[in-house]
């Protein structure tokens, strides 16, 4: 159990977005717009493929660290766990010094697996956020908070709510900096470069 949890994190701590930004020129995103190493930072720093990619990879990460525990354990209770501590080597990668992300596309990833029924719901209020604010962290937020109800409310595995409710947590702390920015009016819109 503890090597499939271990697993997990480290397939969650691959950097995928500053690999990519790298392939699309960047030197080092951490010194690009936000520093973040997620795909928002890498659409504004290397344009909309780029992000994407990152996006994808990041979702992969997530669902396929999900996956593996699945085929190793049995029970809703590593699948939960192991999809968590993906969440959280995107956020803290060790090799990176802790410094990752903000953990949502790879937490998309995992409760695509773990919560399938409620993902949906959750992207739709992202999306629409977004759509309607221009505000990349206020969907994300948003829908972050969305997720936990949502599992329960549409019979997810108490493991998996859980599991929701610890990457609700988590994903809003990575983003304090966001939520001061929006508070001040400066955060960055969809769409601006970095």
């Amino acid at each position: 159990m503890a090597s499939a949890i271990l697993a997990a994190y480290l397939v969650g701590s691959i950097p995928f977005a500053l690999m990519i930004s790298r392939v699309w020129g960047q030197s080092d995103l951490r010194h690009v717009g936000s520093g973040n190493l997620g795909a928002a930072n890498v659409m504004r720093a290397s344009g909309v493929t780029a992000g994407l990619l990152v996006a994808l990879l990041d979702m992969a990460k997530g669902a396929a660290s999900v996956w593996l525990a699945e085929r190793v354990g049995t029970g809703a209770a590593l699948p939960a766990a192991a999809g968590l501590a993906a969440i959280v080597g995107h956020i803290y990668p060790v090799w990176l010094r802790f410094r990752g992300g903000k953990g949502v596309a790879t937490a998309c990833g995992v409760f695509s697996i773990l919560t399938p029924l409620a993902v949906p719901p959750a992207v739709a209020i992202f999306a629409a956020v977004v759509w309607l604010t221009k505000y990349v962290s206020l969907g994300s937020l948003l829908a972050s908070i969305a997720l936990p109800p949502l599992a329960y409310a549409l019979g997810s595995p108490e493991p998996a709510v859980l599991a929701a409710l610890g990457a609700s947590a988590i994903i809003i702390f990575s983003h304090r900096s966001n939520v001061l920015r929006l508070r001040a009016r400066t955060e960055r819109r969809l769409g601006e470069r970095a």
